[in-house]
């Protein structure tokens, strides 16, 4: 029988602490550990993204997700070369998408950030049947309790307040994705922890996603989502596409040419 997650969680950051003792260059946190350079983490721009992300999470414990941050940040700048807004679909507090817009400078840039979440935890009605198997109601509401998602929107609006062309929608994906009027998107970010509202995203948008656009997956290959990882398998089979599977769990889709 699997080990439930928490204990996975918790074996994994013991495991890091004593690892990290013995090589103490190692890279050990968020699912992930490597002896390969990581000097990214010290980079001034990339502790100021990622110290605006702990901005938004205030009152919360780090999170330690700087390498996942490091590939957000690298496909907001890789998207922010090619024409169309940035979309988020799964905002909770706005870790991700605040440190992406302190890297970017946004007030400087003429796009729009659609940032889409009910800012209530998963809207337990779009739960497939294999999740709710694996335990993704028990899940939502131990976070919903805990306080890890946000519930309310007062403190994301506050959180947003600095920077200009920032459309906030709240409610349910796929029920608020017509609320999204962008013409073309460059970026596009799912992180909902449920299969079919992602899925519905994705399609929903795969057509106004720019040629070199970039597609974010958080949680393609992390650990428990399993679901996730096959409804995307299955949406790159039908549109002819490959995911690059990344070990921090995310999942990356670069748009190719027409």
């Amino acid at each position: 029988m699997p080990l439930p997650r928490a204990w996975i969680h918790t074996l994994a950051r013991i495991a890091y602490s004593g690892a990290k003792m013995v090589v103490p260059r190692l890279y050990a946190q968020d699912g992930l550990a490597s002896i390969h350079d990581h000097a990214f983490v010290a980079d001034p721009a990339f502790r100021a993204a990622y110290e605006r992300g702990l901005k938004a999470i205030a009152g919360e414990p780090d999170y330690q997700w700087h390498w996942r941050i490091h590939i957000a940040l690298w496909a907001a700048r890789t998207a922010a070369r090619v024409a169309g807004d940035f979309v988020e679909c799964g905002v909770n507090r706005g870790f991700q998408s605040s440190a992406i817009m302190q890297s970017l400078d946004w007030n400087r840039l003429d796009r729009t950030f659609w940032l889409l979440d009910t800012f209530a935890g998963i809207d337990e009605r779009f739960i497939n049947d294999a999740e709710r198997a694996a335990g993704a109601m028990q899940r939502n509401r131990e976070k919903l309790n805990s306080g890890f998602y946000v519930s309310g929107i007062e403190q994301v609006r506050r959180n947003f307040a600095e920077w200009q062309r920032v459309r906030i929608v709240v409610g349910a994906v796929p029920e608020t994705l017509d609320q999204v009027t962008a013409a073309a998107v460059a970026y596009l970010h799912l992180d909902m922890n449920c299969a079919p509202p992602e899925i519905a995203a994705a399609d929903h948008f795969w057509d106004r996603l720019s040629p070199g656009a970039v597609m974010l997956l958080d949680d393609y290959g992390y650990y428990g989502f399993t679901p996730q990882t096959e409804a995307f398998d299955e949406f790159a089979r039908r549109r002819g596409i490959a995911i690059c599977a990344l070990p921090t769990g995310q999942g990356l889709i670069v748009k190719p040419p027409a």
